[in-house]
């Protein structure tokens, strides 16, 4: 499902500074789609994504509450590649119709799609414009540690598990770096609004 509306991704490494991005386009009006939240909301109880998943991996995958037990789906599917491809076969489609769904009925002149895998996933081709906020790697890597108390090695796994800086960067159609303060990053992120009304039209 393609929306009518100005679609912009906005996608970046583990500790880029996504959400800085996104949070202050939303003060200026901008609805933003997350695909993380999508991803949430798809396996909520009452859903057919978690009847679907309860089927294949057995209910001893949900919680007393009835939702979804994440921390024993995730041991299920961390090692096993098989299994993975099954629960991405249950959710991936629901995540796409959901987003493209959230799409079609934002408001704002343009609308972003915020997703740390929007290159990985395929997500981008929701997308008419891509934008990747930039930092280099050891600053990713420091951020993620001080802000996740996760350990070098942990942060590392994550890195290598997503596309590689150069990469990424090749296949954005502009990037905006966040390697500097909060001021200077919200700076950069008006021109880019500016920019992105200019490419919608308004």
């Amino acid at each position: 499902m393609r929306s009518e509306r100005y679609v912009v991704g906005i996608t970046g490494g583990i500790g880029s500074g996504k959400s800085a991005v996104t949070d202050y386009l939303e003060t200026k009006g901008i609805t933003v789609v997350d695909a993380d939240k999508v991803a949430r909301v798809v396996v909520e109880p009452g859903t057919s994504g978690l009847a679907a998943i309860a089927e294949h991996f057995g209910q001893n995958i949900l919680l007393p509450s009835g939702e979804l037990n994440r921390a024993a789906l995730r041991k299920v599917v961390f090692d096993n590649p098989d299994q993975r491809k099954v629960l991405e076969g249950i959710t991936h489609p629901r995540i796409r119709e959901e987003i493209g769904r959230q799409l079609s009925e934002a408001k704002s002149p343009y609308v972003v799609l915020a997703s740390p895998l929007l290159l990985e996933s395929g997500q981008n081709s929701f997308a008419d414009y891509v934008v990747v906020v930039d930092v280099p790697e050891s600053v990713q890597l420091s951020r993620t540690m001080a802000r996740d108390d996760n350990s070098e090695q942990l942060v590392k796994s994550i890195m290598a598990a997503q596309l590689d800086r150069e990469t990424r960067l090749s296949r954005a159609d502009t990037s905006i770096s966040n390697d500097g303060s909060l001021d200077e990053l919200y700076a950069r992120v008006d021109d880019l609004h500016a920019d992105l009304l200019a490419r919608a039209g308004v």
